[in-house]
């Protein structure tokens, strides 16, 4: 990409999505085109955040590897990782095990999924009705959310959520809505659409989360990703 951006810019957050976003749909490799271009995004002054349904450490290892913005969200917005031991925990594990323990003697085939440790959430295998789930949730007022990562299943604390992560990383960085522009694929990222000044959904999302963000390219992953940089750099240029 051409160094198109004026010095008189205001610097951008780039919070992405890192499963189906970044990453390929089938063996969940990231696209090193699609990081390079995000690494470059910082080279011109731009923080890249990731926010993600994984474990923040994995999302930050990503950072440091992938030469980004050494901050990262993760467990749908449950935890904030800003430093090889530095955690800051949104969510409430316990309330997540509680509700897992609850919906497991009403729908048994519900299983936890081997990933990651995670501190603040509790995910699933995708091997059930997730909407008979939330029915559940609401009807016995249960203090969580379920949310479709495509990935897996996740239960969050009530009100955690990518947007609530999102929030304790622009007031680190004195950031407000307008600074930021998010670059996602499901379900669990139209909190994070929500909560900034431009969102962009990828070729490779449903027409729902589509249809919760400002626009739309039409790469898959990676691609889009790069798709969605190219578009904001020439929109970036004409300001």
């Amino acid at each position: 990409m051409p160094n198109i951006i004026s010095d008189l810019v205001r610097p951008k957050i780039f919070a992405i999505d890192i499963d189906g976003t970044i990453t390929d749909t089938k063996g969940g490799r990231v696209d090193l085109d699609a990081l390079a271009a995000l690494r470059y995004m910082e080279k011109l002054g731009h923080k890249v955040i990731f926010v993600t349904g994984r474990s923040s450490v994995e999302a930050y290892v990503l950072s440091v590897f992938g030469g980004t913005t050494r901050v990262a969200v993760g467990e749908n917005g449950g935890a904030v990782m800003y430093g090889p031991s530095e955690h800051k925990l949104l969510g409430k594990k316990e309330d997540c095990i509680k509700a897992f323990e609850f919906l497991k003697t009403k729908i048994p085939q519900i299983e936890i999924k081997n990933v990651f440790p995670r501190l603040t959430e509790v995910v699933l295998e995708r091997n059930f009705d997730i909407d008979l789930a939330k029915k559940i949730v609401a009807e016995n007022n249960l203090p969580v959310d379920l949310s479709d990562s495509q990935y897996a299943f996740h239960i969050n604390s009530k009100g955690i959520n990518k947007a609530r992560g999102l929030e304790e990383v622009m007031n680190m960085f004195s950031a407000t809505k307008d600074d930021v522009v998010s670059i996602g694929d499901s379900e669990t990222d139209i909190p994070l659409f929500k909560a900034t000044g431009l969102s962009i959904a990828i070729g490779n999302a449903s027409e729902d989360v589509k249809s919760q963000a400002s626009m739309t390219v039409t790469g898959n992953a990676g691609d889009g990703v790069i798709e969605a940089l190219e578009y904001v750099e020439l929109k970036l240029s004409r300001e």
